[in-house]
């Protein structure tokens, strides 16, 4: 079972070194056009959106555990 898992860890990391070799295509035509300010701003508003409904959730959430204490 080791030598299967040591197998297995080598042959991942070999497929890792590959793959950060490789060029990355899209992201190098994205940035020579310009798009991937478009990528990253609708990746950020996402991000930002989803935070703020986290925090609100998590600010109505307080309030019923503090209701439910109350009462």
């Amino acid at each position: 079972m080791k030598k299967f898992f040591l197998a297995c860890l080598f042959a991942w990391a070999t497929c890792l070194q590959t793959f950060a070799q490789s060029d990355i295509e899209m992201a190098t035509g994205l940035r020579s056009s310009g798009k991937i300010y478009v990528v990253v701003l609708v990746i950020l508003v996402i991000f930002i959106g989803l935070a703020i409904f986290l925090f609100g959730l998590d600010r109505r959430i307080t309030k019923l555990e503090k209701n439910q204490d109350t009462k």
